[in-house]
């Protein structure tokens, strides 16, 4: 049973190999001409209410920020190349573009998203870049970090709709998602020399994540809905992918009642209800499924669970390495890409760099150590 044993890891570390491969190849090839990906085309029916230009300036800039991070984390950059073409393209598409992203209208504050991805694949650039180019990712950090300042909600944290007031800043509630999303980009860049990140901005999210959280570590869609906690979307099958978020996100910044446990527990979770989150796979309507799961859960969820690997001890991770991806090696399309919600052009990038970024973090030990 050892050789059936190691001939299964063996095999698994090449299936990913070539899964992030095909997927490079399909990104690559799938890149805009100006270095972006995404636009605002293959409409359908029902199509997510995005106000042009703003909303759809906000989506590409997000998918640019996270196909970046993938090209880098997979290391398929590092060498001469295509892959290393494409980032370039990219890395100068994102330096002009960034400053310029804002919120569409007063009722949608998509760039929040832009702000936050953008800061991770900053992050994951300003390692490689050169001295000059580095004091430049700084000052583009601090920007992005000014813009989370605006957008933040009125109660702490951030949400991507105000349909209350339209105020100046935010008067809508936060999404704890979003909150996860925007600490976890924060807590990445906290270290870089220049970077300055208020305290204030950082406990209020906190705060209003914890608003959101119940005891099992389920946590509610938004904090409008806390009179409803047993709403379908609130337990524990429609927070699947947000938990696996918001228990990263809480831990990374200290607080030690998310356990390694509460993390096994949610990956394990997961796995044995997956079902809820892949039923929602692919639907036009967002959040028709059960649990009022909708499909861009999926793929989001799944990062944010090899985000909760990295956290656990490396002893303990090859067990949760190997049950993630065998959720996401079956998915890969035949094109190379991986989607789950129609949005538009953006759904097989973001898709794609996400399962990209999900698979990285299932690769044997000694390449995910950082």
């Amino acid at each position: 049973s050892g050789h059936a044993e190691e001939s299964a890891v063996g095999y698994r570390a090449e299936a990913i190999e070539l899964a992030i491969d095909r997927g490079i190849d399909f990104l690559v090839s799938d890149q805009n001409a100006n270095g972006s990906w995404g636009s605002a085309t293959r409409t359908k029916g029902l199509n997510i209410y995005a106000p042009v230009p703003g909303a759809h300036d906000a989506f590409r800039g997000a998918v640019t920020s996270m196909v970046i991070s993938a090209l880098i984390e997979s290391g398929d950059a590092d060498s001469p190349g295509a892959a290393a073409d494409s980032l370039a393209d990219a890395q100068t598409f994102l330096l002009e573009e960034l400053p310029t992203v804002r919120r569409a209208t007063t009722d949608a504050i998509y760039n929040v998203w832009t702000h936050m991805l953008a800061l991770r694949a900053l992050a994951d650039w300003y390692p490689r870049a050169d001295p000059e180019m580095q004091l430049q990712l700084v000052e583009l950090i601090n920007q992005q970090i000014g813009r989370l300042i605006r957008y933040e909600s009125v109660d702490g944290g951030w949400g991507y709709y105000d349909f209350r007031y339209g105020t100046q800043q935010p008067s809508s509630s936060s999404i704890s998602f979003v909150n996860a999303t925007g600490l976890i980009s924060l807590h990445e860049v906290r270290e870089i020399p220049g970077v300055e990140i208020p305290d204030r901005l950082v406990k209020r999210a906190i705060a209003a994540t914890n608003r959101q959280r119940k005891p099992d570590h389920t946590y509610l869609y938004g904090e409008y809905l806390k009179t409803r906690p047993m709403r379908g979307v609130n337990r524990p099958g429609g927070s699947l992918a947000r938990s696996q978020a918001c228990n990263a996100a809480l831990r990374m910044w200290g607080d030690d009642t998310v356990t390694d446990e509460v993390l096994e527990e949610w990956l394990i979770r997961l796995r044995d209800r997956n079902g809820w989150l892949d039923i929602g796979r692919k639907r036009p309507i967002p959040h028709e499924a059960w649990f009022q799961v909708a499909g861009y859960f999926y793929f989001y969820g799944h990062y944010y669970a090899g985000r909760c690997i990295e956290i656990l001890p490396s002893e303990e991770r090859p067990f949760y390495q190997e049950l993630l991806a065998d959720l996401i090696l079956p998915l890969q399309e035949k094109d190379g890409s991986w989607w789950d919600y129609p949005l538009y052009d953006y759904h097989q990038p973001y898709g794609t760099a996400y399962a990209i970024m999900t698979l990285v973090r299932c690769r044997d030990e000694s390449t995910i150590e950082k």
